[in-house]
């Protein structure tokens, strides 16, 4: 694309006064960079996938309040990661992470093991265990 062709449509990265780097043509034939604000695909996606992670993010924290879920899962979700990620964080299988989901596991689950968890979400052991408690 053209250096004047270079979209410039409201987006996500707009509000907070970022720009996106894109490749173009100058006049000369030349590639060259040039500041994007952003296009409307990319920002209709990004609002979609934000909209997706918030769903995610309220569906996990009711499930913990109806103690169906740990908070692990909670946290998990608003650190948009996955069990693969919060695995390698915290240093145990995929399914020893997903068994920390119940609530019955959780509560029986080790200082250390709890603060592993509270270090990769950056939070205190106190907050990762109190909010099973909110309603």
């Amino acid at each position: 694309m053209k250096k004047k062709e270079v979209p410039q449509d409201k987006s996500n990265l707009e509000s907070a006064n970022f720009r996106e780097l894109c490749y173009a043509v100058d006049e000369n034939g030349e590639y060259t960079t040039e500041n994007s604000s952003g296009w409307e695909p990319k920002t209709v996606a990004l609002k979609n996938a934000i909209e997706e992670i918030n769903e995610r993010i309220a569906e996990a924290k009711n499930r913990v309040i109806a103690g169906e879920t740990s908070p692990i899962e909670y946290y998990m979700e608003l650190h948009k990661m996955d069990v693969g990620i919060l695995a390698s964080y915290v240093g145990f299988w995929h399914w020893k992470v997903k068994r920390h989901f119940k609530p019955s596991v959780f509560k029986k689950l080790s200082r250390k093991t709890l603060n592993k968890y509270a270090e990769a979400f950056d939070i205190s052991v106190d907050k990762l265990k109190s909010m099973s408690l909110e309603k």
